[in-house]
C-alpha cells in the first residue's frame, strides 16, 4: 500500500481509465435491440389500426353529408360541428407527425430523416427527444395542443365523456425515480430513446382518431329526435277526410311529430281529455264547416310538461266523393300506391277514375297508380247519377317523391344489428346474413334484395357477392380479438325495379 503511493498513474493510465468509465456509462444507458424492436412492432401495430378507425370515420361523415343533404335544417348545425371537429383532428393529428419528423431530422439528419418517422436509423438515441420537447420547449407546446383539444372534445359531449377523455388524454405531471413531481413532458421525453417516444407519440394518434370516430357518431346521434334533441316539436292533426257525409263519423288521428318512446303523451280536444292513441271521433251531424282545438301534454324527464297545441276542422256535407290512400299520404316514384277510391251511395261500376301523369289500374277493388316522371298526380273522379248523366266528383293532386332507400341490416337469429357490439357466436352463425329493410315500424313494404358488400376489419377489406360471409371472411372473422371493429361497409341492394342502391354501412364492435 505505501509504494502504490510513491507511484502515481501515468497519462496512458488516466486515459484507459476515463476510457472505461465512459464505456461502462455507455453500457448502462444502453438500450436492448430487442426492446427497440418490440417498440417499432408496437408501432406498426398502431398505423395498421389508424387505417382502419380513418376509413370508418369517413364512412360515417359520407353518411352524415348525404342526411345533411337530403335535411340541412335539422342537420346543418350538426354537420357543421362534426366539420370542426375533423379540423381540429387533422391539425393536432398533423402536428404529431411533424413533431415526429423533427426528432427524426435530430437523430438521423435533415438528408436522411424518414418524413414519416417510421424508420430511424437512431432510434436509440436518448437525448434528441429531450432536446426537441424539454429543452427547446416543445413538449410544453404539444401539452397545451392537447389540453385544448380535450376541452373541445369535452364541450361537444356536453360533459357526457369528461371523466373518459380527460383518462385517454391525461397530461398529469409525473414523478422521477425519486419521487419527486416532474412535468408530463419530461414524463415522456427526458432520457427516453427515441423509438419509445414516437411510439407514444404515434399512441397519441391513435387515441386522437379513435375519439374523433366515436364523437362523429356522438354528434351523428344528437339529429336523433328520442331525446327531443329536435328543431321542432309539432302537433299534427290527420284526418281521413275533412269532407263528411252526413249520419257518418269524423275520424281525425292527432299524433306528435316528434316524440320520446319512453313518454306517453295525453291528448284533450276542446278541454276534454280523448283516448291514449290519440284518436278523435264526433259524429257529424250538422252540415257546414266545423273547428275544435287542444293540446298534447307530453311529460319531460324533470317532472314537467311539454304541451303543444293544435286546431283542426272538418267539413260536413251531402254525398260526394271520397279519394283516400290507404298506404300513405303522398306517391312515391317506381312504388305501387293503392287507392281505395268510391263514391257514397254510388256503385263501383258507375264510378270512373282518370289519372294524369301516372299509369294506373285496377287489383282486388283497389286502385294501383304508378306515377311517371313528373312531380306531380291528379286523380280525378266522375260519377253516373239515376238519371244518367255523368258528374264531376272532384280531383285530387299528390306531390310524387322518389322511394327512400331502406336500412341495411346485419341479421343473425331473430336480432338484427344496425351498428354496436355483437358477439362472437353471433357474428359468425352460419345463417347470418345482410339484410335491406324499412325496419318493423316501415310505412313501405318492398322486397330489396342485397347482391354484393365489403367486409372491412383491422386485416382488411374482402369482397362477397351475395348477402352471406365468404369462406374466407369467415376465416378473417373468426381471428378478430374482442373489441375489434367489423364494418360492413359498400352494401349494395337491387329494389323491385331492379335498380341498385348503395346502402349506408353497419359499424359491429366485436363484444
Amino acid at each position: 500500500m505505501g509504494g502504490a503511493k510513491n507511484c502515481p498513474e501515468t497519462p496512458r493510465q488516466k486515459m484507459i481509465g476515463m476510457m472505461y468509465l465512459v464505456l461502462t456509462a455507455m453500457l448502462a444507458l444502453n438500450v436492448s435491440t430487442d426492446i427497440l424492436n418490440g417498440f417499432k412492432l408496437v408501432d406498426d401495430s398502431l398505423y395498421s389500426s389508424l387505417d382502419a378507425i380513418e376509413r370508418r370515420s369517413q364512412v360515417l361523415m359520407d353518411d352524415f353529408k348525404a342526411a345533411n343533404d337530403l335535411n340541412p335544417e335539422k342537420n346543418q348545425k350538426w354537420y357543421n360541428l362534426a366539420i370542426e371537429l375533423t379540423q381540429k383532428s387533422d391539425s393536432l393529428y398533423n402536428y404529431i407527425k411533424d413533431f415526429k419528423y423533427q426528432i427524426a431530422v435530430l437523430a438521423d439528419g435533415k438528408d436522411k430523416a424518414d418524413l414519416e418517422a417510421r424508420n430511424i436509423v437512431g432510434n436509440s438515441n436518448l437525448d434528441v427527444t429531450g432536446e426537441y420537447a424539454i429543452v427547446k420547449g416543445n413538449g410544453a407546446i404539444l401539452k397545451k395542443k392537447l389540453e385544448d383539444y380535450r376541452d373541445f372534445l369535452i364541450e361537444i359531449s356536453q360533459g357526457a365523456k369528461k371523466e373518459e377523455l380527460e383518462t385517454i388524454f391525461a397530461t398529469n405531471p409525473g414523478v422521477n425515480h425519486d419521487g419527486n413531481p416532474i412535468s408530463w413532458e419530461s414524463t415522456i421525453f427526458e432520457g427516453m430513446p427515441v423509438g419509445a417516444s414516437v411510439t407514444i407519440l404515434t399512441k397519441i394518434q391513435n387515441d386522437i382518431r379513435s375519439a374523433e370516430c366515436e364523437m362523429i357518431q356522438y354528434i351523428k346521434g344528437q339529429t336523433d329526435a328520442s331525446d327531443f334533441r329536435v328543431n321542432k316539436l309539432e302537433a299534427l292533426v290527420i284526418p281521413n277526410s275533412k269532407y263528411v257525409i252526413r249520419g257518418s263519423k269524423y275520424s281525425a288521428q292527432i299524433v306528435l311529430a316528434a316524440v320520446d318512446s319512453t313518454q306517453v303523451p295525453t291528448y284533450y280536444v276542446n278541454d276534454q281529455r280523448i283516448n291514449d292513441e290519440g284518436l278523435y271521433e264526433v259524429s257529424a251531424t250538422g252540415l257546414g264547416a266545423h273547428q275544435y282545438k287542444g293540446e298534447i301534454v307530453l311529460p319531460k324527464r324533470d317532472g314537467s310538461n311539454i304541451r303543444i297545441p293544435f286546431v283542426g276542422d272538418y267539413s260536413v256535407g251531402e254525398p260526394s266523393v271520397t279519394i283516400s290512400n290507404t298506404d300513405l299520404n303522398i306517391m312515391y316514384r317506381d312504388y305501387e300506391n293503392k287507392f281505395s277510391i268510391s263514391v257514397p251511395g254510388v256503385s263501383n261500376d258507375k264510378v270512373k277514375v282518370n289519372v294524369t301523369g301516372a299509369s294506373a289500374s285496377q287489383r282486388g277493388g283497389m286502385w294501383i297508380i304508378k306515377p311517371n316522371s313528373g312531380r306531380e298526380v291528379t286523380i280525378s273522379v266522375q260519377a253516373q247519377l239515376e238519371e244518367g248523366r255523368w258528374q264531376s266528383m272532384g280531383s285530387q293532386t299528390y306531390r310524387v317523391k322518389e322511394l327512400p332507400k331502406p336500412g341495411a341490416y346485419f341479421k343473425s337469429g331473430a336480432t338484427e344489428y344496425q351498428e354496436g357490439k355483437i358477439t362472437r357466436s353471433a357474428l359468425l352463425n352460419k345463417d347470418a346474413t345482410v339484410i335491406a329493410s324499412y325496419g318493423p315500424d316501415g310505412l313501405l313494404d318492398l322486397k330489396y334484395t342485397i347482391t354484393s358488400f365489403q367486409l372491412q376489419t383491422s386485416m382488411g377489406y374482402s369482397q362477397s357477392n351475395s348477402n352471406k360471409f365468404t369462406p374466407q371472411q369467415i376465416s378473417q372473422l373468426s381471428k378478430l380479438k374482442q373489441g375489434a371493429v367489423v364494418n360492413i361497409v359498400d352494401i349494395r341492394a337491387q329494389g323491385p325495379e331492379g335498380k341498385v342502391v348503395r346502402l349506408r354501412g353497419i359499424p359491429l364492435t366485436l363484444n
